[in-house]
């Protein structure tokens, strides 16, 4: 692979599907992954066998290994474990406490953070791009929810540096698709409101348009919302119907467990088209008296009754959005929508009755979000010019006070970077120290807010109280991230912490995950030139043997038993599966085939013959049958047979 084009990729990590683009030239282009889709689920699978899955190839095996399969990690990203509680219930695997109180999964007998199994996503990605490329990728814009905390953005930050990408951008989702809606539009002034309602979270952005600039006026939102909630109430109501026939409950039976969830997610899809589905799963569960199978029709009456209120939920974040814009529903312009749960026909109807239009189609839900962030990539890397994004932080922060009150530092949808200082002073007299507690949330009081962070500034000179000065600031990069520093005018002594996230990984425990990823992808590499390896060796005993039966009578007997014996050989060693063996084998049978081709063609040249036997197989070089095909083309063997080759 060639050197860095410079180049700077979008990827949207999403709850169900990622998604990553590139610039090329002035266009934003969406890259398809080795399986030639545009989307890749967001699910890492770890098979019995060892190896590592990641997208379909891990969805495709979730039936039979669900509780070694992770999906939905973004809704651990960032979070205590006593905040995953709903979470927890919504997914198979073993979620379980971590340090400092984390949220971890635990597959067998290792334990992963959230970002490092976000990380075996993002790695997918970036190397989908470098395919698609040509060279290496190292840099990149990732988007988050725009209601993401700081912990939650940390997080997506230490993913990006674990697969081994320098994350330039952090990126709001609704912001990055505004973006990829208005590119084409810059010299038009609108009022924009985007409303994403993606597999995990919901968002409502409204910004202004106009000019290249794009500025975030207010968000809102749920990270605790999506399609995953709705999958789940479809599951729930189906394994209840079987039980009320049938008795038998099957979300006791993790493998019946997994078919209704993905019979649950497709019927909700299908419900986006279609009036009513049938579910249908043969072979759902046994008893004495034999197989049962389930079969349901539901209808998209039914489905919205079932989810009504979670439709509903995305009503208060959408009126307190337009509320700190300043705006009413009919001064918006346009409504973008986004994620794939827009595509429910009741959302649609939903967003129509509050902004009184329909929401804009024109843009590909799945991808939209993709596209922003590599338009933000060509903007960062000087490919896009005349673009100006005035992102928001979407929480308050703040400190806490005497009296256990939050007092406010930077309020909710200040336009970031952004930087704020205040004086505060001791609380007692002759106090030394004292202990800076970060905040982040829109409550009077501290407990009723999340933590962020807790520092002390310690050496502060004797004094009576309300005397001391001391100088805390607040900065928040681009990226939304929070940098603390508390300074006593006196002294001059400083002291200041950059937040972590709360998946509490050291900058030791990163690297060490990042140098894990990067043995992961050689492993990898690895696996998959060996099975390369071995499928064009199988090849290649099924072209010799081919060989043989067509041209066996122009050979001697013991060059006809020399490469029949390697022959053999190589399939031995096929089976025995050792790499090194093969290739021996391989180069052992290409040898024998090589002498057997040149006896052959001398004795046709003394025998005066015009036509002597072809160099190799199918008329391929004289390297012998592991050219395979027609013309010398490589033959790649999936898991099936050759039952008729004429």
């Amino acid at each position: 692979m060639s050197t860095p084009t410079g180049k700077i990729i979008g990827i949207d990590l999403g709850t169900t599907n990622s998604v990553v683009a590139v610039m090329e030239g002035n266009d934003p282009v969406v890259i398809a992954n080795a399986e030639g889709a545009r989307t890749t689920p967001s699910i890492v699978g770890f098979p019995k066998s060892g190896e590592r899955l990641v997208g379909a190839a891990a969805k495709r095996q979730a039936v039979t290994n669900s509780q070694n399969t992770v999906y939905s990690i973004k809704r651990f990203m960032g979070r205590f474990y006593n905040e995953v509680n709903e979470e927890m219930k919504l997914v198979p695997y073993n979620v379980v406490r971590g340090d400092s109180d984390t949220a971890r999964v635990k597959i067998g007998d290792r334990v992963y953070s959230p970002p490092e199994i976000s990380a075996m996503i993002l790695q997918k990605m970036k190397q989908t791009a470098e395919d698609y490329l040509g060279t290496k990728v190292t840099d990149a814009v990732i988007t988050v929810p725009a209601y993401f905390n700081d912990a939650q953005r940390q997080a997506t930050k230490e993913a990006g540096e674990i697969a081994g990408l320098n994350v330039r951008r952090i990126v709001n989702e609704p912001t990055a698709a505004a973006l990829a809606y208005g590119l084409d539009k810059k010299h038009k002034n609108s009022r924009v409101a985007v409303f994403d309602l993606g597999g995990g979270t919901f968002d409502i952005s409204v910004l202004e348009l106009g000019e290249g600039v794009f500025e975030v006026k207010s968000t809102n939102g749920d990270t605790h919302l999506g399609g995953d909630n709705f999958d789940m109430r479809v599951l729930e109501y189906i394994a209840d119907e079987f039980k009320k026939q049938e008795g038998i409950d099957l979300r006791k039976d993790p493998m019946a467990l997994q078919r209704l969830r993905e019979a649950a997610e497709k019927a909700k899809m299908e419900l986006s088209q279609l009036m009513q589905t049938e579910v249908n799963l043969p072979f759902i569960t046994a008893t004495a008296e034999g197989p049962k199978h389930l079969n349901l029709t539901l209808t998209r009456a039914k489905f919205e009754q079932l989810c009504d209120d979670l439709i509903q939920r995305c009503v208060s974040p959408t009126e307190k959005a337009l509320k700190d814009a300043g705006l009413s529903p009919r001064e918006i312009d346009e409504v973008i929508l986004v994620g794939g749960m827009t595509r429910v026909p009741r959302v649609q109807q939903l967003v129509k009755d509050i902004f009184g239009k329909e929401g804009h189609k024109g843009v590909n839900p799945d991808e939209v979000v993709a596209v922003g962030a590599a338009i933000q990539g060509g903007v960062l890397s000087g490919d896009v010019t005349d673009v100006l994004l005035l992102d928001i932080t979407p929480l308050t922060l703040g400190i806490e006070t005497l009296g256990g009150v939050m007092t406010q530092m930077i309020q909710a949808n200040t336009t970031i970077p952004t930087k704020k200082s205040e004086i505060f002073s001791t609380a007692a007299d002759g106090q030394p120290s004292v202990e800076i507690h970060i905040l982040q949330g829109e409550r009077p009081m501290a407990v009723d807010n999340r933590t962020l962070g807790k520092f002390h500034l310690d050496g502060i000179p004797p004094a009576p109280r309300g005397v001391p000065q001391i100088e805390v600031a607040f900065d928040i990069d681009a990226n939304g991230i929070l940098h603390v520093s508390a300074k006593d005018k006196a002294t001059n002594k400083e002291q200041s912490i950059r937040i972590t996230s709360s998946s509490g990984l050291s900058k030791e425990e990163v690297e060490k995950m990042k140098t894990d990823a990067q043995v992961h992808a050689s492993d990898d590499k690895k696996r998959k030139d060996e099975i390369e390896t071995k499928n064009q060796a199988d090849n290649l005993v099924f072209q010799t043997r081919k060989q043989l039966k067509d041209l066996g009578e122009k050979m001697d007997a013991a060059t006809k038993s020399k490469v029949e014996f390697a022959a053999n050989a190589l399939e031995e060693a096929i089976k025995a599966n050792n790499a090194a063996d093969i290739k021996a084998k391989t180069e052992a049978l290409n040898n024998a085939w090589n002498e057997a081709s040149s006896k052959m063609y001398e004795a046709a040249k003394s025998a005066g013959s015009q036509q002597g036997p072809q160099a190799g197989p199918q008329g391929g070089p004289a390297g012998g049958p592991q050219q395979g095909g027609e013309g010398g083309k490589k033959v790649e063997n999936a898991d099936f047979e050759v039952v008729d080759d004429k």
